[in-house]
């Protein structure tokens, strides 16, 4: 049986999966960015899309807490931050939170429903779609969300 000190000396960075990762900008520009030689390098992404936005950010506060279980509440980060909110709740709840509370958190809830209750995605995207209405997991969380086949 290998220790965690045998698999960090045996770490290679070649042997790290190459990853670049998709940027658009505030004015919809569209960047691929590469990790090459310990340099970043960018790259306007060749399939520009006529009229995309780029990044706005959003400023207004959002306190609504999904009630996805007795004991798991879905939010975005204003809520975690919001002490008075969060000192109305009992001990044993989780708050699963993200920036918006709409992609990476609900992603999250969603799996965890897929992996504790054995639930198909469809039925655990409904429950959380039901406790937070504003949910929209991106699309690469989607695809790996109905590509999970929870154990048995």
């Amino acid at each position: 049986m290998h220790s965690l000190a045998d698999e960090i000396k045996a770490f290679s960075k070649a042997s790290l999966k190459k990853q670049s990762t998709r940027v658009t900008t505030i004015t919809g520009k569209r960047l691929i960015e590469t990790l090459r030689d310990a340099r970043v390098q960018i790259v306007e992404d060749a399939h520009q899309m006529d009229g995309a936005c780029g990044y706005v950010e959003d400023t207004s506060l959002d306190l609504k807490i999904g009630v996805v279980k007795p004991w798991l509440m879905l939010a975005s980060q204003d809520v975690a931050h919001d002490y008075e909110k969060l000192k109305d709740n009992k001990n044993g709840i989780v708050l699963v939170h993200c920036n918006a509370g709409v992609s990476r958190s609900a992603s999250i809830a969603i799996g965890y429903l897929m992996w504790e209750n054995g639930l198909s995605f469809k039925d655990a995207f409904s429950i959380v779609k039901n406790a937070r209405q504003t949910i929209n997991p991106n699309p690469g969380f989607m695809e790996q969300l109905r590509n999970y086949q929870p154990k048995k």
